[in-house]
């Protein structure tokens, strides 16, 4: 929280504001959190990218932020179906562990094995290296119900 302070009076400082800035398809909340344009956002800081009938999905920037150090990533297996807003895994740091929600529902078909070794990518790449599972659609509409980026940023600056 201090850092965070200190972030907010350095850009005052400088005549910037800390609240959600657009630059070549990054928005940054709080100037310290990224949220991307093209990912669709759940409350629960979960993220989901869309490409033809399958989603990738993994924790935002924010949420990394918020737990610390990543430690272990538990996964699902393939094959296990997801539901909308259920728990599917778990994100262990430093500071504590939390569950990791679907934001859509449908078929896990790939999971990110790379994070058994290195579960730390969820903090240093959580949207390129670190995303958690890829799953087959089963609902496309979910995705109308989720967040874009800038409504996303906004829910963050909250927090």
């Amino acid at each position: 929280m201090a850092l965070r302070k200190l972030g907010a009076f350095a850009l005052g400082n400088l005549g910037l504001q800390a609240s959600p800035l657009v630059a070549a398809g990054y928005t940054a909340a709080r100037a310290y959190a990224t949220v991307l344009q093209g990912y669709r956002y759940a409350p629960s800081h979960e993220w989901a990218k869309v490409d033809g009938e399958t989603a990738t999905v993994g924790i935002s920037d924010h949420a990394q932020g918020e737990l610390g150090d990543v430690v272990y990533v538990e996964l699902p297996d393939v094959g296990k179906q997801v539901k909308k807003g259920e728990t599917f895994g778990v994100v262990e740091s430093v500071k504590a562990a939390s569950d990791v929600y679907s934001p859509i529902s449908g078929e896990v078909v790939e999971v990110n094995q790379a994070l058994v070794d290195k579960p730390g990518t969820v903090n240093t790449s959580p949207f390129e290296q670190g995303w958690i599972i890829k799953v087959k659609l089963s609902n496309k509409d979910e995705l109308k119900s989720l967040l874009d980026a800038d409504a996303y940023a906004k829910e963050c600056e909250k927090h």
